[in-house]
């Protein structure tokens, strides 16, 4: 078996960016590899020391129940870098973007450490608590953006959490909705300050462009394929929140550590493959506050079955999206038990 290791994801249509020869600088110290999921447009090839490829057919090859399920064209090939990652031992495994560059504070972080805790439950905007600009994260509820955390309503002091998954902040070009960008677009620059953990109750949605996973959160990286490639990681990170909460524990946000040269978007078609989260995300996780789960790691699968159960359910996902969570939660189970 490959010695365990830290482990990186990127899933890209397109050969390395400057990005990614900066990723590279910052992960090879400590030997930890970057795995490159391409799709239907690309690449062929990677010349990049420390990389990785798996092409569309060396992922179709791959011995996983969910190779064969996911569709092409999504940002949710994804997962079958996590089960790679999984299966070569790794010992965190953190996710980005092909556009997203390391600062100079960008740290290797740990399960358990030292940070602020927001002092209430509900919708939370942790950019605030970074950040004097009217921003917020992309998925956060619209009606919600004016009356949200600042940072002066938080204590600068700092307790010990445990925290299995984790997201680190983006300057330059942070991840923000459609609606933010096409009306009050500017360079940001995030404050340092300790980071912060969300118990129980509290709710921020998370992405999947600076992310850190560890083993206890493993089966919980699936992101779904019956939704629009800007909700995926969004919807993720609902179901992923609600379950950790019967680990006992929840999401730590970091300050900036990342640098984001956002790639080309169209901005109206992110608005409009976002209007399903608009419309829906507030009753996504009322839905999900109230389902009644298990308490324990050993119930994730069950506990992540019955969120996604639900969610087909009221209509947020077809039917079709079982199966894929089904393989996933499979081929998660035979890695574990390897």
């Amino acid at each position: 078996m490959t010695k365990p290791t830290p482990i990186a994801v990127v899933t890209t249509v397109q050969g390395p960016t400057k990005s990614i020869h900066s990723l590279l600088e910052t992960l090879r110290p400590a030997g930890c590899p970057l795995l490159i999921f391409g799709d239907e447009k690309g690449p062929v090839e990677y010349e990049a020391p420390g990389t990785e490829l798996f092409t569309l057919k060396r992922q179709m090859g791959l011995p996983f129940k969910l190779a064969g399920l996911l569709s092409t064209g999504h940002y949710a090939r994804k997962n079958l870098g996590y089960l790679v990652a999984m299966e070569r031992g790794a010992t965190c495994i953190y996710e980005t973007d092909d556009d997203n560059a390391p600062l100079p504070n960008w740290t290797w972080r740990d399960q358990r450490l030292s940070a602020r805790k927001v002092p209430r439950t509900g919708w939370i905007n942790a950019y605030r608590s970074f950040s004097d600009e009217h921003i917020w994260p992309r998925g956060f509820p619209l009606n919600l953006c004016h009356i949200s955390l600042t940072h002066n309503s938080i204590s600068k002091d700092v307790f010990p959490v445990d925290s299995p998954i984790q997201q680190g902040l983006a300057n330059g070009s942070p991840d923000v909705d459609a609606l933010w960008r096409l009306m009050m677009d500017k360079t940001i620059a995030f404050r340092e300050a300790p980071s912060l953990y969300l118990p129980k109750g509290a709710w921020c949605p998370f992405n999947s462009q600076s992310t850190w996973w560890f083993p206890a959160a493993y089966a919980l990286m699936y992101l779904p394929s019956n939704c629009s490639f800007r909700m995926t990681d969004i919807w993720r990170s609902f179901v992923a929140q609600r379950c950790l909460w019967e680990l006992g524990t929840g999401v730590t946000f970091h300050g900036p550590e990342v640098v984001q040269a956002r790639n080309h978007h169209d901005l109206m078609r992110n608005f409009e493959e976002e209007i399903s989260g608009y419309l829906q995300n507030t009753q996504i996780a009322q839905w999900l506050d109230e389902v009644a789960l298990k308490s324990g790691s050993e119930a994730i699968p069950e506990n992540m079955l019955k969120c996604y159960e639900l969610l087909i359910e009221r209509g947020v996902f077809p039917a079709k999206e079982l199966d894929l969570v089904r393989a996933w939660l499979e081929d998660v189970k035979v890695l574990q038990e390897a």
